[in-house]
């Protein structure tokens, strides 16, 4: 089992940018395909950006391709999301989650192919 806990969500103006980081604790991290999906109020928790294990495949949702970026940091048991030209509908709770796989090829933008997920970070672009 591995416990998320993500960090840096807040208030910004549209263009600006936020860092969204996600702890993770326990020894599966580097087991872990890691998932960023968002939540807005009474809308459905939509895909955001996936990194593999290796951190050699990243996907991305069409809505945020080339303004936002997925890292990772093994030695660190951390995952990133580097969050530029933020619009007023990126607005949402953002949660990271974690798919146990032995295997790059394994990653996917379902939060049901998700085995743990952090509490959420709340993220809020003004216009």
């Amino acid at each position: 089992q591995v416990q998320l806990v993500e960090s840096g969500g807040g208030l910004v103006q549209a263009g600006g940018s936020l860092r969204l980081s996600c702890a993770a604790s326990g020894r599966t991290f580097s087991s872990c395909n890691m998932g960023w999906f968002r939540q807005a109020p009474g809308k459905e928790r939509d895909f955001v950006a996936t990194i593999t294990r290796s951190g050699a495949i990243t996907s991305y949702a069409d809505s945020v391709k080339g303004r936002f970026t997925i890292s990772r940091d093994n030695a660190k048991n951390t995952v990133y999301l580097q969050m530029n030209s933020l619009k007023p509908e990126d607005t949402a709770v953002y949660y990271c989650a974690c798919r146990r796989t032995l295997y790059d090829h394994t990653w996917s933008t379902k939060p049901n192919d998700y085995d743990n997920w952090g509490q959420g970070t709340q993220v809020t672009v003004s216009s």
